[in-house]
């Protein structure tokens, strides 16, 4: 049978790169080292998950702190930047449990493998190069923050690697991620699958108010909701 997915697009960390929250322990650090404030990792995780990283700190200071102020969250994007550098050039990244066996099962079912995610190109590449994971061969694509104008939970990244791809009905593309709006991204794009994952930033609880088609807590469960998707599809057409 024919898979009716032709593109899976995969979250970065806590999705595929398993980096043990250095991101958000990273984020968490600079808002409380440049606002005196004294955030825990579960507050920074809760609101800035998925987010692209100066959107994540304003809405981590709205949502906990009540404060609106640009100008400070501005000081502490520049100072993230500089400690997450220093971060990745230390910490040991891994690939996520069972990341590389399904990326080439993926690739034998003819599916392609995009990532995409909340980072800057700079960052995301230098995570690639620390797994040796190479555009062409690991994977297909990689679309990150900074390649569009809206990012999530708008569906613009999808909407780029689709165009890229050539693809161009989104029922055909499945999103899967860590947190809520990874989930939020598929929908608005308008994907066949939005899939959480429980690997990463939000427990299945918190996925799940997303609504989710599915939430799974293992990569290779992704080829059983393919499977099951195409079943369906075939069935209902």
């Amino acid at each position: 049978m024919e898979s009716k997915i032709k593109m899976v697009v995969f979250d970065m960390a806590g999705t595929t790169v398993n980096e043990d929250n250095i991101v958000y322990k990273t984020l968490r650090n600079a808002i409380n080292s440049v606002g005196g404030f004294d955030l825990s990792l579960e507050e920074v995780l809760e609101h800035g998950a998925g987010k692209e990283k100066l959107e994540a700190i304003k809405t981590i200071l709205k949502n906990s702190l009540d404060l609106e102020n640009d100008q400070l969250a501005t000081e502490i994007f520049q100072l993230f930047l500089v400690q997450l550098k220093s971060a990745y050039e230390v910490e040991t990244i891994y690939p996520c449990t069972n990341a590389a066996a399904l990326f080439i099962k993926l690739k034998d079912m003819g599916i392609l493998r995009v990532l995409n995610t909340g980072y800057d190109r700079l960052t995301a590449e230098s995570l690639l190069k620390k797994l040796n994971w190479e555009v062409g061969i690991d994977i297909d694509l990689l679309i990150t923050a900074s390649d569009v104008e809206h990012n999530r939970p708008e569906p613009d990244m999808i909407q780029l690697a689709m165009a890229k791809m050539g693809i161009t009905d989104a029922s055909r593309v499945a999103k899967i991620g860590d947190s809520t709006i990874d989930i939020q991204e598929g929908q608005n794009a308008g994907c066949g699958l939005s899939i959480g994952i429980t690997t990463g930033a939000h427990t299945a609880v918190q996925l799940a108010t997303a609504n989710p088609d599915q939430v799974i807590s293992d990569l290779l469960d992704i080829l059983s909701v393919i499977e099951n998707y195409s079943k369906n599809s075939t069935a209902v057409s």
